[in-house]
């Protein structure tokens, strides 16, 4: 009963990315990321069709995932609007997506698309100081859990390749360019107020101004980031008496961010869930003008001491009616992506990827991350119907107390033969 439960969630989970194929391409997308979720062993296409008990597939799924008809658009779509529909969408009001980027290695010059790259952790004498892989730019919702670590429901992604080393044919794009194009999809395909998060190595112009000031017909994004060493504030101006010549913009400057301290207004305090528990936070925030937005757009930027922390967190945020523990908090919940690229890489593997080709890097990247999401949609669903019950309380750890993706791939391991007859009963008969 609980196999046929569970095949159920999981074909409801996947129904609505069936526009974006053809009817027997929406079959072959269903056997792989049923595969991928039910495989212990390398996530390669044939390993598994292995998993799945369909080794005789290998050849259409194959054929699939390098040719078969595939509208990325109308996926992106699809899964924007199936995230939506998740309980605790809205944060403080906000859609908040998360965007970064991350490197998956790949051995082989070969390969379409990969770039070399320095190794930072090449200290260790039997590591290699350059290192070629691909380097993604990834945007995913991050869903609030009461008094728990956010969720990072990874997304869309986009490879970026350096200019000098771009493959043939390919128009090149900076890493701000794929943030940007991505995080206007996600605000086009759901209407209603959408926040960005993300480090301040994406503070710049060329992100936080198209996106906060966009042009006529794009919709807006607000902007939560980290400010840099070197931003320039100014106050608000202040109304002054009627004088010759043009208005004025800018305000006086105010102390740099590494002096927040000394910005007008009170320090206040309060508690909030940062990095894994409830901490103390003390924070002053200031309502200025910002030198990367430009003269016509306030934003509120706040200094914060966290409990558990020497320095000092200096954030800017373009919506203003967030407090600022309310900036602090969700600023801190993005550090949930880099465990959702842990669980991509170490549990989905993503850094097991075979392809060698464009369409098929491409489509395996965004089917992997899709399988991330896909498994904590599905989470959602029988934490609904079951409670807590659904998956296994060890013992020996007490303290465990929320599921990981570990956990809802066993629970998916342990009903494998019967999920493989329902999949094959829904595929059909191996002729067609």
């Amino acid at each position: 009963m609980q196999a046929t439960q569970l095949w159920s969630h999981w074909q409801a989970l996947l129904e609505p990315c069936a526009t974006a194929f053809t009817y027997w391409g929406f079959q072959r997308f269903t056997e792989w990321l049923t595969g991928l979720a039910l495989n212990v062993e390398e996530h390669t296409i044939t390993q598994s069709l292995v998993a799945l008990g369909r080794p005789q597939d290998w050849k259409a799924l194959e054929a699939f995932a390098a040719t078969g008809a595939w509208d990325q658009g109308a996926l992106e779509r699809a899964t924007a609007r199936l995230l939506d529909q998740t309980p605790d969408r809205l944060w403080y009001g906000y859609r908040v997506w998360a965007g970064d980027d991350t490197k998956v290695h790949r051995s082989s010059k070969d390969v379409w698309g990969t770039c070399t790259f320095h190794e930072y952790t090449a200290r260790c004498p039997n590591r290699a100081g350059t290192v070629r892989a691909h380097n993604w730019v990834v945007v995913g919702a991050l869903r609030p859990v009461p008094d728990q670590p956010a969720w990072f429901l990874p997304h869309t992604a986009r490879l970026y390749c350096r200019r000098t080393q771009l493959p043939a044919g390919e128009t090149f794009r900076t890493k701000c360019d794929l943030l940007v194009e991505q995080l206007r999809r996600e605000a086009a395909a759901v209407e209603g107020e959408h926040l960005a998060v993300f480090d301040g190595g994406f503070a710049v112009r060329s992100v936080v101004r198209p996106l906060v000031r966009p042009s006529p017909g794009q919709p807006r994004v607000e902007v939560l980031t980290r400010l840099r060493g070197d931003a320039r504030l100014c106050a608000l101006p202040a109304a002054e008496a009627r004088r010759p010549g043009p208005k004025r913009k800018w305000g006086r400057p105010l102390a740099p961010p590494r002096q927040g301290g000394r910005w007008p207004g009170r320090w206040q305090e309060g508690t909030a869930w940062i990095y894994g528990r409830r901490r103390r936070v003390r924070w002053k925030e200031v309502v200025c003008l910002w030198r990367v937005l430009g003269p016509e757009t306030k934003v509120k930027a706040v200094v914060a001491e966290v409990e558990g922390y020497r320095k000092r967190f200096t954030l800017v945020c373009s919506a203003r009616e967030l407090t600022g523990l309310q900036v602090v908090e969700l600023f801190c919940a993005r550090f949930r992506q880099e465990d959702g690229f842990r669980d991509a890489k170490q549990r989905l593997g993503w850094e097991e990827c075979r392809a060698w080709t464009k369409q098929p890097i491409l489509r395996t990247t965004q089917a992997q991350l899709l399988v991330l999401t896909l498994l904590r949609l599905l989470q959602l669903r029988l934490e609904a119907a079951d409670g807590d019950s659904w998956w296994f309380h060890p013992p020996w750890n007490p303290r465990k107390s929320r599921p990981s993706i570990l956990d809802l791939e066993r629970l998916l391991w342990q009903h494998r033969a019967a999920i493989q007859a329902l999949l094959a009963e829904s595929l059909g008969s191996d002729e067609n």
